[in-house]
């Protein structure tokens, strides 16, 4: 019977609970989630109650070789809470590389991600994000593919001010 109910109530709560209504809301930030290790600016905006939309561009350049990376991630609300979203994402990146010769190689990157964006009561302008899951990598040219598990606290994650 207590397992019955809950069970019911892990159902039953997702439709009952709160979450930070973000809903047309631009958040601006940052993100560590390119595979080549470049920070990048990242933007979300929650097109509804439970998907959103997201992109990431991060670039380093120097005398030798310019760098970049371009992302967009899709995100899908499972389960909220007071002051946290749950959720599933997918991102699809474009980045560059620097192979062992010191040359630039252009790679992808495909991540399946399930994770939590959490607001402190008072402040729901500032969303901390924490993820795990999947990811698979490819640098085209030298034809490396790999495939890892991801766990990414929130300064590797993202945060974002909405505006």
């Amino acid at each position: 019977m207590i397992q019955k109910l809950i069970i019911f109530s892990f159902f039953l709560l997702p439709s009952i609970a709160i979450g930070a209504d973000l809903r047309g809301r631009v958040g601006i930030g940052f993100t560590n989630q390119l595979a080549n290790d470049i920070p990048a600016i990242s933007l979300k905006t929650q097109q509804s109650k439970t998907f959103a939309l997201g992109a990431m561009l991060g670039f380093k350049s120097n005398n030798d070789n310019t760098l970049y990376g371009a992302g967009l991630k899709l995100y899908r609300i499972i389960f909220d809470e007071p002051q946290l979203n749950f959720y599933m994402a997918a991102l699809l990146a474009s980045e560059t590389y620097l192979n062992q010769k010191k040359e630039v190689q252009t790679g992808h990157q495909i991540d399946g991600t399930i994770g939590s964006e959490f607001h402190f009561s008072g402040l729901e302008s500032l969303g901390f994000s924490l993820e795990f899951g999947l990811s698979v990598r490819k640098v085209n040219s030298e034809g490396g593919n790999s495939f890892q598990t991801l766990g990414d606290q929130f300064l590797k994650a993202a945060v974002h001010f909405y505006l």
